[in-house]
């Protein structure tokens, strides 16, 4: 599996790794491969997966920071960032195979971002209880995030530091205008439907 990830690049995609390439970079015989994997593209659905853990891993650091530091858009975000330098080839695998050709690797990646979206919109939900601020549609709003930061994280990959500085600051305005104007979205319900039963 490591062998295939150090594979992938900005220029390389897993569609291009062969099996031969694979198995000479891990130092196995081609024969030996399938010892491992029945094929290369189960071989990248567990990528798939290891880059799903990863990603939920962030979510609970993320957490536990925001419960010592309070700023849970700073912090979420500063978290990804550490992310992103620490599985670039996670994050370039997901990436590009989410829009591939295989529709194995579309269905597992999907999953995947579906379960972090889910996670984080519980996250919303429970955080906008607590502040009494409760956002209408946590799902969206999860959604709508994750997007951007999916976004924005591909154009971190190449960046220099002073660029990947400037992404950042760029996504944590940008997750606080989604979120505020979910606020006021919510807050913009609440009085038409008084006015409604008024």
């Amino acid at each position: 599996m490591d062998a295939a990830l150090s594979q992938l690049s900005a220029d390389r995609g897993f569609a291009n790794l062969s099996l031969r390439e694979v198995a000479r970079e891990a130092g196995i015989a081609p024969t030996s491969f399938y010892r491992h994997f029945n094929e290369l593209d189960e071989l990248g659905l567990a990528l798939v997966d290891e880059a799903g853990v990863a990603l939920r891993q962030l979510m609970r650091q993320a957490r536990k920071r925001i419960e010592k530091n309070g700023s849970a858009v700073s912090t979420s975000i500063d978290t990804f960032m550490e992310y992103l330098a620490s599985n670039t080839n996670h994050f370039r695998l997901l990436l590009r195979e989410r829009t591939g050709l295989s529709k194995q690797f579309r269905t597992a990646i999907k999953a995947e971002i579906d379960h972090f979206s889910a996670e984080l919109s519980e996250d919303l939900r429970r955080a906008g209880e607590l502040k009494n601020r409760p956002l209408d549609d946590p799902q969206l709003v999860a959604d709508t995030m994750v997007t951007v930061i999916f976004n924005q994280g591909a154009e971190a990959l190449d960046s220099t530091p002073k660029e990947k500085q400037e992404l950042k600051e760029r996504l944590k305005k940008e997750l606080r205008i989604i979120l505020r104007g979910a606020e006021l979205i919510t807050a913009e319900n609440r009085n038409n439907q008084r006015e409604e039963n008024a």
